[in-house]
């Protein structure tokens, strides 16, 4: 179309032009507007859960990229970390106190140790004898020897409890325990729950460490092996079979919350002689230490008993020229660097006759010198000398000092791991 110009002249043409133009952006303004607010409200769902999707994901990514709060360090919360700060505030005097179980005989008067447990800081008692007073007998007897010590580092209580011809701790309350080889007739489950059974009458009683199960196996004929054998206080198995009850014993009785102490490591089944009451056929000339008899203790370790008790037999193959309690070789060599075991390990009594011909006050120190932790002790006379060794070797020779904090630590480990120690 042609427009004509001399109708209009130039300046209003030029003010329509204007207003026009003024128009015109204001109506895409407003369809902008309105196509923004549209397109926002049509898109402000979706993408306000994706935006909260994508926080949630931004920050679930720096909160795990960002270390959690620190809390407590749980490498000073193991017993073995709580163990080894106690001990290291002990006096010396207070650490060789955790070296020595001290006996307590049927009939005894629980105060008769006071003195070794409040002053001189012993930190086991071993319930001995023939104490036919049932469970809540002994468990008098055992709350007045926990009321001596801190209540803070409790006493570990022993008692031999094997069944059989061995079982110091009688009466009612506590059942008549079959024999060792009795026992081995037992499926491993079925002496499971016998020894839970067991134990929960000795936990009852205030016992908390049961010095069982006999792990040796009889080499010899069963007669002839007096410590053995002739009361049938092993499972009367093989090697494996009393590994395996072992086990089953150790688990049953930490059911109960007792601890275990295999023994008589690396084994009695191969002598003639009760250390107990000889000196006299107590070497063993056929035990190695890749043989069959310690290999079923070997085994047994795997079940974690609380302790290990040594024997006071002396074996040929393995170091002759010392009982197995005062060898290094089997203690702190095979036991301890190429088993290794951490834990306690004890002494059969070190007031049997097979040591006798060690002077008293060194007792202890040989024992300890080889590796040993917990001297248990038979008879009270042994006590006293067997303490004061130990002081005295420590006070002078720091060597054996360190060797006096090691095995405080280890027994004290225990104690924290059964609850004992806080």
């Amino acid at each position: 179309m042609q427009h004509d110009s001399g109708r209009h002249p130039t300046h209003v043409r030029a003010a329509i032009i204007a207003v026009l133009a003024v128009a015109l952006i204001a109506a895409g303004l407003v369809v902008a507007g309105v196509w923004w607010r549209t397109s926002e409200r049509a898109a402000t769902p979706s993408d306000s859960s994706s935006a909260i999707s994508t926080s949630s994901a931004m920050h679930r990514s720096k909160a795990s990229a960002t270390p959690s709060s620190p809390g407590p360090d749980a490498a000073t919360d193991t017993p073995e970390a709580k163990a080894a700060k106690t001990v290291n505030a002990m006096p010396l005097e207070d650490q060789v106190g955790q070296l020595v179980m001290t006996p307590l005989s049927a009939g005894s008067d629980p105060s008769s140790l006071r003195d070794l447990i409040a002053n001189q800081h012993v930190g086991s008692v071993l319930i001995i004898g023939n104490w036919n007073i049932g469970t809540s007998g002994v468990r008098q007897a055992t709350d007045a020897l926990q009321a001596y010590a801190p209540q803070r580092n409790q006493l570990i209580v022993a008692t031999d409890q094997e069944g059989g011809q061995v079982q110091h701790v009688r009466g009612p309350g506590f059942d008549a325990m079959p024999s060792g080889v009795e026992q081995g007739q037992l499926s491993p489950d079925q002496l499971v729950s016998s020894a839970s059974q067991w134990g929960r009458q000795l936990k009852s009683a205030g016992i908390n460490v049961d010095l069982a199960p006999v792990t040796d196996t009889v080499q010899t004929n069963r007669v002839g092996n007096a410590p053995i054998g002739a009361l049938d206080r092993d499972f009367g198995l093989d090697a494996p079979g009393n590994a395996q009850h072992a086990a089953a014993f150790i688990n049953g009785m930490r059911q109960a919350g007792v601890e275990t102490t295999i023994k008589h490591y690396p084994g009695l089944g191969a002598v003639s002689g009760n250390t107990d009451f000889t000196a006299n056929g107590i070497l063993d000339t056929t035990t190695t230490l890749d043989g069959d008899e310690i290999g079923a203790f070997t085994t047994a370790l795997q079940a974690n008993p609380g302790m290990v008790m040594m024997s006071l037999a002396t074996y040929q193959a393995i170091d002759p020229a010392n009982p197995a309690a005062f060898s290094s070789a089997l203690i702190d060599g095979h036991l301890r660097a190429q088993n290794g075991y951490k834990g306690v390990v004890t002494s059969d009594s070190l007031s049997a006759t097979a040591v006798s011909g060690i002077a008293p006050n060194q007792l202890g120190v040989r024992f300890v010198e080889a590796g040993g932790d917990l001297a248990c002790i038979g008879a009270n006379q042994y006590m006293q000398p067997i303490l004061d060794g130990l002081n005295q070797q420590a006070a002078s020779d720091p060597a054996f000092a360190q060797k006096v904090k090691q095995s405080a630590t280890r027994v004290m480990t225990l104690k924290y791991r059964m609850g004992l120690a806080q």
